[in-house]
């Protein structure tokens, strides 16, 4: 299995909105809005800010739940294989692909989806993997009976799923691709 994370060139991979102050990471996505308007992140509304937070919150409670290892605050966010859909989020898009044995797999966390819908309140189309959250053991479970979402829905006709997400709670290894 093979980590990817997108991010736009002209920048660095691996930064996130969540390790900034509120007001902070607001006004750079204000900026990302104005100096990259083709991209899928200038879409987003002035609340995504603090919806990601709480989302996050919740993945951390699941995942401490599960016994997870938590060694960084938010996670950094990869998808399990290549996204053809996500690799259009950026105008210049550039990708950084890491072997999952390089990771300590208890630091892994995994929606079957991007976890906002996943666990939004306002998703409810009764689906089994909506509301939880997986281990590595778990996951491949899930993929046996499901499949890859790119697979079978990389349009978005299916539902609000097109990847399974990745929660990189440590930086270890993260450290080693910025």
């Amino acid at each position: 299995m093979t980590l990817y994370h997108y991010f736009d060139k002209r920048g660095r991979p691996f930064q996130t909105l969540s390790d900034l102050p509120v007001e902070e990471a607001k006004g750079l996505l204000a900026a990302v809005k104005e100096m990259r308007p083709r991209s899928q992140c200038a879409g987003r509304h002035d609340k995504y800010v603090e919806y990601r937070h709480n989302c996050e919150d919740i993945l951390r409670r699941e995942f401490e739940k599960k016994g997870g290892l938590i060694l960084w605050h938010s996670p950094h966010y990869m998808v399990v294989e290549h996204s053809p859909w996500l690799s259009t989020w950026y105008e210049e898009c550039g990708v950084v692909q890491i072997p999952i044995e390089e990771f300590d797999l208890r630091t892994l966390s995994f929606t079957y989806g991007d976890s906002m819908p996943t666990f939004s309140p306002t998703v409810n189309d009764g689906k089994a993997y909506r509301h939880q959250l997986y281990t590595y053991e778990e996951i491949g479970t899930v993929i046996k009976r499901y499949g890859l979402p790119q697979d079978w829905n990389d349009d978005g006709q299916k539902g609000p799923e097109r990847y399974i997400e990745v929660h990189v709670w440590s930086d270890e290894t993260i450290n080693r691709y910025r």
